[in-house]
């Protein structure tokens, strides 16, 4: 027999609607799971673009007691000159750096700030940026500084943290991808069920296997790319809620992934869901459709 697209299409729909529930909850679970897929894949790509910014900042801060005198800031400031591994560096007393903090880590910690309260620091620039952590370790033991900071200590603690969040994100969404293969599986075997005279009718009158197999499998397809076309606008709405939020954090505008990374995303997402859907049904019809 001819296997037309009509025929396909109506038989399709028809299983779908017998089994609105269980696709109802395949479609949503392929989305949420691939929602979380494709949050991940946003995060790595946002935090390498971090990564990016950071490892070109090859400046190290060395933040000195707030209650440091004149004179002990300028044996600081000698020993800094003197450093080798420092090319340039710019002071900013307590009011420059208030004002820096303020720019950088908006009203919030600016309000619990004064410039008194906040200390002056010594922005250096390293002729070598791999430097940064020997340099570091000198400063740090010094009496009158407070705290030295350099990209790769937030570039550490940045790619852990990364890296943790996109682990539990992941693990939770295989658990669910196998959960929406599951749902898909039982929603294409309770359609043959439903339908098992229909097939065997079709089998007596000479209908081909594929005839018989192809709107099951066209139906786990299409679960999975309504579930995958969902996921897609939950991640393109999570994309566009955190360039809003970034618009408030000045200072992660680096973290913003392009646009044609958001694409290829949503690319992957779909595919995935078609992946999904596919194999949900090839595995159904193989265990169930006899043929």
């Amino acid at each position: 027999m001819p296997i037309s697209a009509g025929y396909v299409v109506r038989e399709t729909a028809t299983n779908l609607w017998r089994n609105r529930l269980m696709v109802i909850a395949a479609v949503l679970t392929v989305a949420v799971s691939l929602s979380l897929v494709g949050t991940a894949l946003l995060l790595r790509q946002a935090v390498n673009n971090e990564l990016v910014q950071l490892n070109q900042n090859v400046d190290l801060q060395v933040f000195v007691h707030p209650t440091a005198s004149a004179a002990e800031i300028a044996t600081l400031r000698s020993t800094i000159s003197e450093t080798p591994q420092i090319r340039k560096f710019t002071y900013l007393d307590h009011q420059q750096s208030y004002g820096l903090a303020c720019r950088i880590d908006g009203p919030t910690v600016c309000s619990a700030l004064t410039p008194k309260s906040t200390p002056p620091v010594f922005q250096c620039t390293l002729s070598d940026p791999a430097a940064a952590a020997s340099v570091a370790s000198v400063f740090q033991h010094l009496p009158d500084v407070f705290r030295v900071t350099y990209p790769s200590l937030e570039a550490h603690t940045l790619t852990s943290l990364s890296n943790v969040l996109q682990m539990v994100l992941l693990v939770i969404a295989v658990v669910l991808l196998i959960s929406a293969l599951v749902l898909i599986l039982n929603a294409i075997r309770m359609a043959i069920f439903s339908r098992r005279r229909e097939v065997a009718v079709m089998r007596l009158v000479g209908a081909t296997s594929w005839f018989i197999r192809l709107p099951f499998m066209v139906e786990g397809l299409v679960q999975g790319l309504i579930g995958a076309v969902v996921a897609a606008g939950m991640v393109l709405l999570g994309d566009v809620g955190i360039r809003t939020l970034i618009r408030h954090f000045r200072q992660f505008s680096s973290a913003v992934v392009p646009g044609h990374d958001v694409i290829i995303t949503e690319i992957l997402v779909v595919v995935m869901g078609a992946l999904i859907g596919a194999i949900g049904s090839a595995v159904a019809v193989r265990q169930f459709l006899e043929v």
